[in-house]
């Protein structure tokens, strides 16, 4: 059997999903990631907790699926940041965590510098805490003796990606691979998407020695051996590449929507890198051969996470499976607005600085009326880009179905309630995991298990269509009511 292992290292936890060759998911293991708040707006994560938990899930999942598996795939959480050593292979410090803001400051002062438009026409990406090149600038700088030991190569940086294949392929005797992929690289800020390579007037703008830096390669394709298990590491994309690509948006205009830790929605412009004047941000798609790919993207730092809030913060639900139950259990949210920017707003906002906020709060205000405002902000949040990503394409391009995935987006009253904020269908697919079925397809693609994208097509299958029930009238008010609450954060 062609069975494929996907290596899903997430924001909240690491996963590992064993598939066949036909999507079908055999076994899967997962274990939660430990996060740290060393101080307001900082994130970190424990690198060798990553690696730790992500053999120990691929063992398990290995063990329930009792098949042999032709490649590995590895999906990941983009744009967090680790530094090892290259002799040790121990990280320097904890990985700095996406969502991490303490190089907002830094952001700033290069914005005054007039850095930004060379950044934006070389990345596509906007100057921002949020990307990977402000976080290993502060690493240099802040760990002592860092910057010089990279100057000497005795360092390496990377992605969560790279960690990870460093880590399955290090025989012990030198062997181990760095390197990544172009959708891990292009969200960096050091990486040119429009060449295909690391760009040294980025490395001079951030003060980055290019001994630093993985080897850039195409998604699909054999990086390396992984020891343990004996086959190729053979597919590499970032989380978000990675669930387009499992989603079988291959083709310009398809688009997905990724419900995870974050909302992510990304529509595929194919050859073409876009410029958005909206606030989104252009990126490389998953690359099979050696033609670019690339795609509109919009970020929501906050999405599935306002549910763990409720869970851990405000303890209205023992377990996040609960909040559909007590949304449910009111018939609205009662005139409660939740905007969830704990970690500032990402698209089409980008405001760091901003804080979340409940609005609308009565004396008559329970826990199901904020569980269900919560929900509400996550489709509300998801509007905003994909109305800032119809502005991009034109009318023409306008999107006519959205396709859905992560963990949310098992949620039936989340899916129905933005699909009436939208008014086009909302499809989900038989298979959520989309995210770690794009690295095992990526994987499969690469090891020749699949022989071309026309196999992939085939395996996207439809769960479940969610048709716009409410009137174009009151998801107008609704959209109203929020972009009012919008304003009242945003003004601070």
């Amino acid at each position: 059997m062609d069975a494929l292992l996907a290596l899903d290292q997430g924001t909240s936890s690491s996963r590992a999903l064993v598939f066949g060759r036909d999507g079908r998911l055999l076994a899967s293991a997962q274990r939660e990631l430990t996060q740290h708040f060393p101080q307001p707006g900082w994130v970190e994560h424990d690198a060798e907790e990553i690696w730790a938990g992500q053999i120990a899930c691929a063992r398990e999942a290995l063990g329930k699926a009792a098949v042999k598996v032709a490649a590995i795939g590895i999906t990941n959480q983009r744009e967090t940041t680790v530094l090892w050593d290259r002799r040790t292979g121990q990280p320097l410090h904890r990985a700095l965590v996406w969502q991490d803001r303490r190089t907002a400051a830094l952001c700033e002062q290069m914005r005054r510098q007039d850095l930004e438009p060379m950044i934006r026409a070389r990345t596509g990406l906007l100057l921002d805490p949020y990307f990977s090149a402000t976080k290993l600038r502060w690493l240099l700088d802040t760990i002592p003796g860092a910057r010089e030991r990279a100057v000497r190569g005795e360092l390496a940086f990377g992605t969560v990606d790279s960690w990870l294949l460093w880590k399955l392929t290090d025989d012990g005797q030198g062997g181990a691979v760095h390197a990544t992929d172009v959708s891990n690289a292009s969200r960096t800020l050091l990486f040119d998407i429009h060449r295909g390579d690391w760009s040294d007037e980025l490395l001079h703008a951030f003060d980055i020695p290019r001994s630093l830096l993985p080897e850039v390669r195409p998604s699909a394709g054999v990086f390396g051996q992984a020891v343990e298990f004996g086959v190729a590491v053979a597919g590499i994309a970032g989380d978000q590449q990675a669930a387009l690509f499992g989603q079988a948006a291959l083709q310009p205009g398809q688009a997905k929507n990724t419900y995870g830790t974050g909302c992510f929605l990304l529509m595929h412009t194919g050859a073409q890198a876009r410029t958005s004047t909206q606030g989104l941000i252009t990126t490389r798609a998953a690359q099979v051969g050696t033609q670019a790919q690339y795609a509109l993207e919009g970020s929501v730092f906050v999405g599935g996470a306002v549910v763990q809030w409720l869970r851990d913060g405000l303890r209205s639900i023992g377990g996040s499976g609960e909040v559909q139950a007590l949304a449910e259990s009111v018939p609205d949210a009662g005139g409660v607005v939740f905007v969830p920017a704990f970690a500032g707003l990402g698209a089409p906002y980008w405001r760091p600085d901003a804080r979340g906020a409940l609005l609308g709060l009565t004396r008559g205000t329970t826990q199901a009326h904020i569980a269900r405002a919560a929900l509400e902000s996550i489709a509300f949040q998801s509007a905003a880009v994909l109305a800032a990503m119809n502005a991009d394409v034109g009318e023409g391009e306008h999107l006519t179905e959205l396709r859905v995935d992560g963990g949310a987006s098992a949620n039936d009253l989340l899916m129905q309630f933005q699909a009436d904020l939208l008014g086009i269908p909302v499809l989900r697919p038989r298979v959520i995991e989309t995210t770690a079925l794009g690295a095992a397809l990526l994987a499969g693609l690469g090891a020749g298990v699949y022989a071309s994208t026309d196999e992939i097509g085939a395996i996207w299958q439809l769960d479940r269509a969610f048709e716009p029930r409410m009137s174009r009238d009151e998801a107008g008010a609704r959209l109203a009511q929020w972009d009012h609450a919008m304003r009242q954060v945003l003004a601070g």
